[in-house]
C-alpha cells in the first residue's frame, strides 16, 4: 500500500498536489469557523482595509474585519452549493438520461429535445434569470444551478446506456424476462457510474464557478455571510486602497476550481479502460 501510494506521488505529483489542496479546503470548510483567529463578522472601524500585519496576517476589509477569518468561512456556502447542486442534477439527470434510452421512443425524443434545448442557453444566463426572481440565499442557489446542469447529466447519462444496452448481458437479462427495474439498478446504473463520476467532478468544479459568479454580481450569497465571489466583487472598489483584498479570495478560487478538474481529469483516465496509461 505504501508503495503504491509513493509511486502515484512520484508518477502523478500534480494529483497528488491537487487532492491534498481539496483536503485543506474540505478542512476550511468544516472547520473554518473554529480555526478562525478573529470573528469574522466582527466590525473595527480602527482596522478598515488595512495589509498583513501580526494582529491581522492577510489584513481587513473595508470595514474592519480579519480577512483571514472571512476566507476560512467563505468557502463552506461555496462548497455546499455546489454539493448539494451536483447531487440535485446528478439525481434528476441520471433518471432522465436513462429513461431517454431505455425508455418509450416517443418519451426518449420528448426528453432529449428537452436537454437539447436547456445546453443551447449557457448556464449564467439561465442563472441570472431564475435567481432574478427567488430570493438569493443557499437553498436557492443550490436548486436553480443543479437545476441547469441536469441537461449535462441526461446527455452524459443517456449516450452511457445507450452503449450498455447493446452488450451481450443486457440480452441475457431480457430473455430471462428480468423486470425494468432490475435491469436499471443491476445492469445499467454500475456499469455508467464511470462518466457520471467525472461528469460529477466537472459539475462540482462549474458549480462553484457560477456561485462565485453569482455572488460577484450581487445575486448570490447574502451579506454578512462571505463567500469567495462575494469577496472579490466587493474587493474591486478597494484596489487602490489594498490590492491583496482582491488577491487573496481570487487566489483561493483559482487553486479550488483548478484542483478539482485535475482530480477529475485523473479519475477519467483511471475509470476510462481506453486512456489508461500503459
Amino acid at each position: 500500500m505504501t508503495a503504491t501510494i509513493l509511486h502515484i506521488g512520484r508518477s502523478q505529483p500534480a494529483f497528488v498536489i491537487s487532492v491534498a489542496v481539496l483536503a485543506i479546503v474540505l478542512l476550511m470548510a468544516i472547520f473554518g469557523g473554529s480555526l478562525a483567529p478573529h470573528d469574522p463578522y466582527l466590525l473595527d472601524p480602527q482596522a478598515v482595509n488595512q495589509g498583513s500585519s501580526a494582529r491581522h496576517w492577510l489584513g481587513t476589509d473595508e470595514f474592519g474585519r480579519d480577512l483571514l477569518s472571512r476566507l476560512l468561512i467563505g468557502i463552506r456556502p461555496t462548497l455546499v452549493v455546489a454539493l448539494g447542486a451536483t447531487a440535485i442534477a446528478a439525481s434528476f439527470g441520471s433518471f432522465f438520461g436513462i429513461t431517454g434510452a431505455y425508455g418509450r421512443p416517443w418519451l426518449s425524443l420528448l426528453i432529449m429535445r428537452s436537454v437539447d434545448i436547456m445546453l443551447s442557453f449557457p448556464p449564467i444566463l439561465l442563472a441570472l434569470l431564475a435567481v432574478g426572481f427567488w430570493q438569493s440565499g443557499v437553498l436557492s442557489l443550490t436548486v436553480v444551478i443543479g437545476v441547469l446542469y441536469i441537461p449535462h447529466f441526461a446527455r452524459v447519462a443517456h449516450s452511457a446506456t445507450l452503449q450498455v444496452a447493446r452488450q451481450e448481458f443486457m440480452e441475457a437479462e431480457h430473455s430471462m424476462g428480468a423486470s425494468v427495474q432490475r435491469v436499471v439498478f443491476t445492469a445499467i446504473v454500475p456499469n455508467i457510474l464511470a462518466p457520471l463520476v467525472v461528469q460529477a467532478t466537472l459539475t462540482v468544479a462549474a458549480a462553484i464557478l457560477l456561485e462565485s459568479g453569482l455572488s460577484f454580481l450581487g445575486l448570490g450569497i447574502v451579506p454578512p455571510e462571505p463567500s469567495w465571489g462575494q469577496m472579490i466583487g466587493t474587493a474591486r472598489g478597494y484596489l487602490s486602497l489594498n490590492p491583496m483584498y482582491v488577491i487573496w479570495p481570487s487566489l483561493l478560487l483559482a487553486l479550488t476550481v483548478l484542483a478539482i478538474n485535475v482530480v477529475g481529469d485523473r479519475l477519467r483516465d483511471i475509470l476510462d479502460p481506453r486512456l489508461r496509461e500503459e
